[in-house]
């Protein structure tokens, strides 16, 4: 695990140097346009007074989003060039930023009321990781994340083939999810009503003059059986 946590960390400074936002793709206009989609189905159960783990912050994307709910946020990343570049453009009173391991958490025993991440499960031992998340919640919690789905074409060929995903800016040891494996891991870890639907066929290089038609194509094909189930990313929620 130690080894992954080391390559993760050297990955957070070729981020950092290289930029983050592009490398991830929330820079161009449908980048934009997924990014804020994600947004929503992060935060919109989030709310005053609530406590609220951020796994994965990086440089505070959605951080900032976040902390708009008024909910008491602590940020955590592996990455301390990362953390920086977050503290520099998301400070508020209710955000705290923490240099945290996510499958080796410090914080007490059901301290939080929901666990929150943006394409972090897939950097980590998700075993461990999905213990640790169950650990720090209260009874009644819940998690929200969004995540690469395996069964896309593309993620499949990124997160395989290793030319592939070092061209592409991702991690040596970052992977996907197939939703069923996942939602059995899930329920074998302790959660209950876990929903995972796939979502987003809207390509971060789309040209622009195409993104307002290419994703009102990609949000009827995600209700198309069988179709939807080769969507980009994955939609999962549960509670303790």
């Amino acid at each position: 695990m130690q080894d992954r946590v080391t390559k993760e960390i050297r990955h957070g400074r070729f981020l950092a140097k290289y930029g983050a936002g592009e490398i991830w793709n929330w820079e161009s206009p449908a980048g934009k346009l997924r990014w804020a989609r994600r947004v929503k189905m992060l935060s919109k159960h989030l709310g005053a007074g609530m406590r609220v783990l951020e796994l994965g912050c990086g440089t505070g994307y959605f951080t900032r989003e976040l902390a708009r709910s008024r909910a008491d946020i602590v940020a955590i990343d592996v990455s301390p060039e990362l953390l920086e570049i977050a503290r520099a453009n998301c400070s508020g009173r209710n955000v705290r930023y923490e240099i945290q391991n996510a499958s080796a958490l410090s914080y007490p025993d059901g301290v939080f009321d929901s666990v929150v991440g943006s394409s972090v499960l897939h950097h980590l031992e998700i075993e461990e990781a999905l213990r640790e998340i169950h650990r720090v919640l209260k009874a009644g919690g819940t998690i929200y994340f969004t995540e690469p789905n395996m069964l896309n074409p593309q993620i499949a060929v990124q997160k395989n083939v290793p030319w592939v995903k070092r061209k592409l800016g991702d991690s040596p040891d970052e992977t996907a999810f197939f939703r069923w494996p996942l939602r059995r891991l899930l329920e074998q870890t302790g959660y209950r009503d876990v929903r995972i639907d796939p979502f987003d066929f809207l390509h971060p290089k789309t040209p622009v003059p195409l993104v307002g038609r290419l994703d009102v194509v990609g949000r009827f094909l995600e209700n198309v059986p069988v179709i939807s189930e080769f969507a980009g990313s994955l939609y999962i929620r549960a509670i303790k």
